[in-house]
């Protein structure tokens, strides 16, 4: 891997595409707050996301996925580099232009109770976004049809949300995501506040739900045996960088950045093998976002570090077929039986 290759990117099957996405936020501090420095929430984030897949997001709080998701939708601006949605630059649309996208990009939140207005029956909440992305009345047919899509009766839209429970919620959330038949929904960690008995479900229809309506899913989560179980490719982010991405299957088989290993090595297993390697318990400080210097920002915490680490920023390059990494001195590749 040479420092000036570059990752091949699937351009003419790319629904999604960002280009050096950083967001910084000025953070006044010191005696009277006369200091200015910059926090670094994302930086130089290169990402790509094929129509009909799923990509996973994973890191550890704060990495900067939530960020990344609010970008990709303009829910907040970037203080630099573009977001393409089917191969239009998103980043200057005008507000009508906007709510042109808001038809084919939704989200959903972590916490249903929170994110569905308490006021509102699930038929105006469901109704309203066809309203508001139409501007014409929804009919009561089209809502009965996206609450039986989601797996509930049609006897639940004169109820409140209070009246639910979180996977009940979470199924009416998606419901309004749905309303305006979107292409690309961001699932900004959809199952981490349900009980695991919950999580299997919304899961398995939100898997469904992609088949049946051919749709593209950026799926956030921390919890990384979530994220293999309903993902094509996977995304790692460490402090506002993506240090790896690959197909689920290298990723988990084979993974290269050092912080994706001691990732995965955290994740509860039965397996003999497993058990014999241990877990990588990764030591030194987590770094301040704020005024960042330019080195590696895994390179106070990673076993690898060499001097390059601590001196330049590794950027995100092909290393093996599906497999992008974003590292100076990665651990050797594993092959099947070496």
């Amino acid at each position: 891997m040479t420092q000036t290759q570059a990752p091949e990117v699937p351009t003419g099957m790319a629904l999604i595409e960002a280009r050096g996405l950083t967001k910084l936020y000025s953070v006044e501090h010191g005696f009277l707050a006369q200091k200015k420095s910059m926090l670094s929430a994302v930086e130089d984030v290169d990402l790509t996301i094929a129509r009909g897949e799923t990509l996973g997001l994973v890191g550890e709080s704060g990495s900067g996925k939530s960020t990344i998701a609010r970008l990709l939708l303009r829910l907040i601006e970037p203080t630099r580099g573009e977001v393409f949605f089917e191969g239009r630059g998103i980043t200057k649309l005008s507000r009508t232009e906007l709510r042109r996208l808001r038809r084919k990009a939704q989200i959903v939140f972590q916490d249903p109770f929170s994110s569905l207005n308490p006021r509102h029956s699930v038929r105006t909440i469901i109704s309203e976004g066809i309203e508001v992305a139409d501007g014409k009345q929804a009919t009561e047919s089209r809502v009965r049809e996206l609450v039986e899509v989601v797996g509930l009766p049609s006897g639940v839209l004169g109820r409140y949300p209070h009246e639910f429970s979180g996977g009940q919620r979470q199924r009416i959330a998606i419901a309004r995501a749905l309303a305006v038949n979107p292409e690309f929904i961001v699932l900004d960690e959809p199952v981490s506040a349900l009980d695991v008995s919950v999580q299997s479900k919304i899961l398995n229809l939100l898997q469904d739900l992609k088949k049946q309506l051919q749709l593209t899913y950026l799926f956030i989560s921390h919890d990384l045996s979530v994220v293999k179980h309903i993902s094509d490719r996977v995304a790692v982010m460490y402090l506002g960088h993506v240090v790896e991405v690959a197909s689920k299957h290298a990723l988990y088989q084979n993974p290269l950045h050092p912080y994706t290993q001691s990732l995965l090595s955290a994740v509860p297993t039965v397996s003999a093998r497993k058990a014999q390697n241990g877990r990588i318990r990764l030591e030194g400080e987590i770094p301040s976002p704020i005024d960042i210097p330019p080195r590696c920002r895994f390179s106070t915490r990673c076993p690898r570090a060499i001097d390059r680490c601590r001196e330049e920023i590794p950027r995100l390059e092909r290393a093996e077929r599906d497999h992008d990494l974003a590292c100076f001195n990665p651990a050797p590749l594993v092959r099947a039986g070496g």
